[in-house]
C-alpha cells in the first residue's frame, strides 16, 4: 500500500526556481557588478568636475602678421633636418617655445592645437603647455536635436600641462608629469590615464612626419629649446620604460581585477553550497531539482 505525503499547495519537487538558484544568483551578482561600474563611474565624472569647467578659456594662436622672413627661416630649418634623417645622416632640431607656437600657427597639419595648446616655457626640466582641453560630460539623455540615446555636456580642462618629451613605438610622446588648474587639484589617477600622451598619434606611419618621427634617435630639452635628434648609424629606440607606460593602466587594471576576483569569490561560493545541498538530496533519497 503505497502512502501520498500531503504537501502545501503551491509546493513542488520539480519547481524550477530551486533547481535554477544557483544561476539567478550568479545573475544578480553580474547585475550587481554592472550597477557599480556605472555608480563608479558616474563618481568619476563627479571628480573630473571638481577640476574642469563649462566653458573654455581663450588660448592665444600665434600671429601670422608680417612674419613671413620668421616662417621661412623656420621652414628651411625644419626641412633641412627632415631631409638629413631621411637620408640617415646626423642632425639635431632645436626649436624654442616660438618656433612651435609659429608652427602650431603656420602648419596645417596642427590645426587641431590652434586655440586647444600653446607652449609656455621649455627648461631642462619640463616642457610646459596652457590648455584648454574638451572633455566629455557626464552622461545623460539626449536632449531634442542631438542624435543618439545618450548625450553630454562638454566639460574643458583649463590650465598648465606639465611634461616631458620622449619616443615610444616610433612616435613623439609626452610624458604627463602634473596639470595644474587656478581652482582646484587635478587628481592624480587623472593625472596618470593622461600620460603618455600622445601629442603626435595622427602622425604615425607612412607620412612626411612620420617618417622623420621613426628615424629620431632621441628628444631632449635644454634650456629654452626642444631638441629632435638624429644619430647615424644609431638604431631608434623608446626613451619611456614600460613602467612608465604602464603606470597610467595600473590603477585601472587593479580595479578591475578586485571586482572580477569578488564575481569569483561569489560564484563559487554559491556553487558549493548548491553542489553541497544536492549531495545531501542524493544521501537522503530525494528527488533531483531541475538545473
Amino acid at each position: 500500500m503505497s502512502h501520498e505525503v500531503n504537501k502545501p499547495d503551491g509546493v513542488s519537487d520539480k519547481s524550477p526556481f530551486a533547481g535554477c538558484a544557483i544561476l539567478i544568483t550568479a545573475l544578480l551578482v553580474m547585475l550587481f557588478l554592472i550597477v557599480f561600474s556605472v555608480v563608479v563611474l558616474f563618481r568619476q565624472f563627479g571628480e573630473i568636475a571638481k577640476f574642469t569647467e563649462k566653458k573654455p578659456v581663450k588660448i592665444e594662436v600665434e600671429s601670422l602678421e608680417d612674419r613671413e622672413v620668421e616662417i621661412n627661416a623656420l621652414a628651411e630649418k625644419i626641412e633641412s633636418f627632415r631631409i638629413a634623417v631621411i637620408d640617415g645622416k646626423s642632425a639635431t632640431l632645436e626649436l624654442s617655445a616660438k618656433d612651435l607656437n609659429l608652427a602650431i600657427a603656420a602648419y596645417g597639419a596642427f590645426k587641431e592645437m590652434r586655440g586647444m595648446m600653446r607652449v609656455r616655457e621649455i627648461t631642462q626640466e619640463k616642457l610646459t603647455f596652457d590648455i584648454s582641453f574638451k572633455l566629455n560630460g557626464r552622461p545623460r539623455l539626449a536632449k531634442e536635436g542631438e542624435t543618439g540615446i545618450v548625450g553630454s555636456d562638454p566639460r574643458y580642462l583649463n590650465g598648465v600641462l606639465i611634461t616631458k618629451p620622449g619616443l615610444l613605438d616610433k612616435e613623439v610622446v609626452l610624458q604627463v608629469s602634473d596639470i595644474e588648474v587656478p581652482f582646484a587639484t587635478v587628481a592624480r589617477g587623472f593625472v596618470d590615464q593622461m600620460s603618455p600622451y600622445r601629442i603626435t598619434e595622427k602622425f604615425v606611419g607612412d607620412t612626411e612626419i612620420g617618417k622623420v618621427m621613426s628615424g629620431l634617435t632621441n628628444v631632449e630639452l635644454a634650456d629654452g629649446v626642444v631638441r629632435f635628434v638624429k644619430k647615424a648609424g644609431e638604431v631608434p629606440k623608446d626613451t619611456l620604460t614600460n613602467e612608465q607606460v604602464d603606470q597610467s593602466s595600473q590603477r585601472l587594471f587593479t580595479f578591475l581585477g578586485i571586482a572580477a576576483t569578488i564575481f569569483l569569490l561569489f560564484v563559487a561560493g554559491f556553487l558549493f553550497i548548491g553542489l553541497r545541498a544536492k549531495k545531501r538530496r542524493e544521501n537522503t533519497g530525494g528527488p533531483d531539482e531541475p538545473a
